[in-house]
């Protein structure tokens, strides 16, 4: 697509309004801040505007309707899928916004929509707080707080939207509003777990929680040869999980680029390390590992623990699902998945969801997702762009053999471009809610580069 024409004085004009910077294809940090964690994604915004403020955002907004410019908002840039990046039009870039504010006595936390989990966790552990975040460092808080929010406390303290007290929000209109329970709670409704759909979030407060300074967590690996006993025992693990545990488990290769096949299993225990050193002393005592971790680690050492695995820049492509059932049939088949893929990064990963966040109601916000079980990935990664064919199709062609295997229930976060079509699976039976909480606030689609909910008509 190539980059509309916006007058000289129109851009004058918009970064003279701004306390940030206007960014184009001819400044020395475009393609630094274009680019996304997924290498595979090659887009080029026409401008990019890094916000400072609410008004930085409302200015950018406006500009980009006046010009006709489509939208994406990038706060970690770590979607997979690419969606904070866009081509030929706007980038709504929130990575300058960084401040968090800690209230230790209240345990609240209030984040900008630039902030990333291992910046957020760093601020909070200060003070020996957490909330549920993300399982990668890198990641924003934004994005995946919208999508509901899977991390190391879900078990014990729910997903990162069930934390989530209330959130400032930059409409379409430029309005600034806050959402919470007490104020316009249909809009903070659709924001825990409706994704990017009603405005641009530019800070989020948190509740948090008691956490550390230690917690036993860590890693297991064991020989590929291995892999169906570690499957086998992760599902009867997690079946017996108390709620301050959360594990996953994958079938792979060992993230030094030496394609070796391995089977892994990860663990934490977010409550007193003596509980935490008897609950996943069964890991430990599988016998015979190449590497074990397990042990006394500070919560921000856990969040960075696997970042090595996902380096920003190398060629991703996920495909995932919840599973209905974990089976030996189901196991056999990922063994084998793993055996014919054509990488040596990728790897197929299983992470139990259990305890807090599967007691919320499916109603009581936007993220429908509310059960005991596995959700699963299909992350393939590699490094060539000669070899995209040859994984893609690896992926796809696996994705479709496991289906009987799944639910209709998908995780937001995980889908990738081209699953944008797939509304029934990260929403459920909340769509048609979300399409009238969309209809009110953003009546023209103007956010419309994610998961897109179509807004109902009044």
């Amino acid at each position: 697509m190539a980059h509309p024409q916006i007058a000289l004085s129109g851009l004058a004009k918009l970064r003279s309004s701004l306390a940030g910077a206007v960014l184009q294809p001819d400044h020395n940090e475009y393609n630094n801040v274009r680019a996304l964690f997924n290498g595979l994604i090659d887009k080029h915004p026409a401008v990019i505007v890094q916000c400072r403020n609410d008004a930085d955002i409302a200015v950018s907004i406006a500009f980009a309707r006046e010009h006709g410019l489509e939208i994406a908002v990038r706060g970690g840039g770590h979607n997979v899928g690419g969606r904070a990046c866009v081509e030929g039009g706007m980038m709504i870039d929130l990575s300058l916004m960084k401040t968090v504010s800690v209230d230790p006595a209240n345990r609240r936390a209030v984040a900008q929509g630039g902030v990333t989990w291992g910046e957020f966790n760093r601020a909070t552990q200060q003070h020996g707080l957490a909330t549920t975040g993300g399982v990668i460092s890198t990641t924003g808080i934004a994005g995946l707080t919208l999508g509901g929010g899977f991390g190391y406390l879900a078990g014990k303290h729910g997903l990162a939207c069930d934390n989530l007290a209330a959130a400032t929000v930059v409409t379409a209109d430029g309005k600034v509003v806050r959402a919470s329970e007490d104020e316009n709670p249909d809009l903070f409704w659709a924001l825990r777990g409706g994704g990017g759909n009603f405005g641009v979030v530019s800070s989020f407060e948190y509740r948090l929680h008691p956490v550390g300074p230690n917690i036993m967590a860590g890693a297991v690996v064991w020989p590929f040869s291995r892999a169906e006993e570690v499957l086998r025992f992760f599902r009867e693990f997690a079946g017996s999980s108390p709620d301050e545990v959360i594990s996953m488990a994958a079938v792979g290769h060992a993230p030094d680029g030496s394609g070796v096949k391995v089977a892994i299993m990860g663990a934490s225990h977010c409550g007193p390390v003596a509980d935490g050193e008897r609950i996943l002393r069964p890991i430990k005592e599988l016998g015979s590992p190449l590497f074990d971790s397990i042990q006394p680690t500070s919560y921000c050492d856990l969040n960075s623990m696997f970042d090595a695995t996902y380096p920003k820049g190398m060629l991703y492509y996920w495909k995932s699902n919840f599973l209905n059932v974990l089976s030996d049939e189901l196991i056999r088949m990922l063994v084998e998945a793993i055996e014919r893929c054509p990488s040596k990064y990728t790897g197929i990963m299983l992470e139990h969801w259990h305890g807090a966040l599967a007691r919320v109601p499916q109603d009581r916000t936007a993220f429908p997702h509310r059960r005991d079980g596995f959700n699963l990935g299909l992350i393939s990664q590699w490094q060539d762009p000669a070899d995209n064919q040859a994984n893609i199709a690896w992926t796809r062609e696996w994705f479709t053999a496991l289906e009987p295997f799944c639910s209709d229930a998908r995780y937001l976060n995980y889908l990738d471009h081209d699953d944008a079509g797939d509304l029934a699976g990260p929403f459920g039976a909340n769509y048609a809610r979300l399409a009238k909480v969309k209809g009110k606030w953003d009546p023209g689609n103007v956010f419309h580069l994610n998961q897109n909910i179509q807004p109902a008509k009044k």
